[in-house]
């Protein structure tokens, strides 16, 4: 999300109300090539969390490299030969390969779909992230899918090849942090896995970051006929471009920084016969970050790990429930877009698809020592704060909409923080800290002054929120829990916010995206 006003990422370019936008306003059209689109400024590949986010800020997939939300490069490619020539289906290299032409780009609330078609097939490109919210569990699995499905259009048979890497990119904040690599076999999948081997757990914090600590795993069914290796990122899509293959051997220079020979894992699919019915073939990544968020100094688990899960217990789920969840996903997306075109029409259902991956992308669900779950959104290219109930506030109608427990998650920690004894004022925090640091404020006077603070705005929508909770739960027990809290809350309000003090005035404002200046 973004906010203050500040520029952003072409990630989070939509208008700070496009998390609004799903319930209140029409937008624009993200449907290549319609006479009336207007493409997504950036589109969503992988949209788990702030950390593991990779998109596309271009008209085609094929112009320009894969990025994380910040626009930092994270590099995913593709690949394919058709009948013994190479084109590229993701990502600038190598130039000297033709891009295969992209006919169609659809962004729906779980799926980005591209579409592409010469030399006599076509090609769908699907990513799929399983933002379902009314099961937590699946919710916060840090797993993307990518599915590519293939037919034959011009009435004839072909023979095909696939190729895709992930690079080192996505497993440090710099690239000059060393990287290790390695394989594994677990449950019937082949499995490669890469991270730092720092691994500076919740080490630092702050907005223009990317995760260097946990692991990014490369897994496909091993059912699948394929070569995998671990190589130089140039040699490997040179290799297959050049004859179809990859390097015999793993990359044995390990550990090494990112950007010396950029290592990838990739992966070939060979021998693909391409006819009138789709061939299909997928893979999934995902991205264990060991320890998600620390609150009040505890460090916490994501939520998937709650009953002690491990990365291999996830990975064997993963590759066991694709079929299961690409329906579920299937039927998500298409219930949700049909209620939206029927309440603002096909544009307004675009942009409320890419607001509801964007908002869910800039949230993380880890779990209180409890299991229960918690939740925590991050200010993107604002400064990285935590768990801000003015960001929160507009965000809250999605997740009132679909699962109230991810609000109570949300504001759990906010009131955790204030009876901890560390808050000392009358009105709500206007954060927690920096993520994934949710250790105290250091926004505005942090602990220690009132100035900067936000207190009527962040203390209304604190009230607001827990007020639509126990509407939407049917029951008062959170507010119930903090009532002494919410006393002290709604004796300030009630003091100040008829009239709010003149210093206050200026931030309130401006949080209002107010750019005309107004006398007080």
């Amino acid at each position: 999300m973004v906010h203050h006003g500040k520029a952003v990422s072409p990630a989070f370019r939509a208008p700070y109300v496009a998390v609004l936008s799903v319930l209140l306003i029409p937008g624009s059209s993200s449907r290549l090539l319609a006479a009336d689109a207007i493409r997504p400024t950036a589109v969503p590949l992988v949209a788990c969390d702030p950390y593991f986010s990779v998109w596309s800020f271009t008209d085609r997939l094929t112009d320009s490299d894969t990025v994380h939300w910040t626009g930092t490069r994270q590099t995913l490619s593709s690949l394919i030969r058709i009948d013994g020539k190479p084109y590229r289906l993701m990502g600038s290299s190598p130039t000297e390969v033709a891009a295969f032409p992209q006919v169609g780009l659809k962004v729906l609330p779980t799926r980005t779909l591209y579409e592409f078609e010469g030399a006599g097939i076509h090609v769908s490109l699907i990513f799929m992230t399983v933002l379902l919210p009314s099961d937590l569990q699946l919710l916060s699995r840090p797993v993307t899918y990518l599915t590519w499905k293939l037919r034959s259009v011009d009435g004839k048979g072909h023979l095909t090849s696939l190729y895709f890497d992930s690079s080192a990119e996505l497993v440090v904040n710099t690239t000059d942090e060393l990287v290790i690599w390695s394989r594994e076999q677990i449950g019937g999948l082949n499995v490669m896995r890469m991270g730092t081997e720092a691994q500076p757990v919740l080490a630092g914090s702050g907005d223009d970051r990317r995760i260097d600590w946990g692991y990014l795993y490369l897994a496909l069914p091993a059912t699948q006929v394929s070569q995998s290796v671990i190589a130089e990122g140039s040699l490997a899509r040179r290799q297959f471009a050049g004859g179809g293959s990859l390097p015999k051997q793993d990359d044995t220079q390990v550990p090494r920084p990112a950007d010396d020979r950029m290592p990838v894992m990739a992966v070939v699919y060979a021998g693909i016969k391409v006819g009138p019915s789709s061939a299909e073939r997928r893979l999934f990544l995902l991205y264990d970050d060991l320890y998600s968020v620390e609150l009040l100094h505890q460090r916490l688990r994501p939520y998937w790990r709650a009953k002690g899960a491990l990365a291999k217990d996830l990975l064997r789920e993963a590759a066991k429930d694709f079929d299961a969840l690409q329906s579920k996903c299937g039927d998500f997306d298409q219930e949700f877009m049909g209620d939206l075109r029927r309440i603002g029409g096909r544009q307004y259902a675009e942009l409320a698809a890419l607001a509801y991956r964007q908002s869910l992308a800039a949230s993380k669900i880890a779990a209180a020592p409890n299991g229960e779950p918690l939740f925590f959104e991050k200010e993107n290219f604002s400064d990285g704060s935590i768990s801000t109930p003015d960001v929160l506030f507009p965000q809250s109608p999605i997740l009132l909409l679909f699962n109230p427990k991810l609000l109570r998650a949300s504001l759990v920690p906010i009131f955790e923080y204030v009876t901890s004894g560390r808050w000392k004022f009358p009105f709500a925090p206007a954060q927690l800290g920096t993520y994934p640091l949710a250790n105290g404020q250091t926004y505005g006077g942090g602990e220690t002054s009132e100035a900067g603070q936000q207190p009527v705005e962040e203390t209304g929508d604190m009230m607001i929120m827990t007020a639509a909770v126990a509407r939407l739960e049917k029951s008062p027990d959170l507010a119930t829990h903090y009532w002494s809290v919410l006393q002290h809350w709604a004796e300030y309000l009630k003091a100040k916010g008829f009239d709010p003090e003149k210093h206050f005035a200026p931030m309130i404002l401006r949080d209002r995206w107010l750019t005309t200046p107004i006398s007080l």
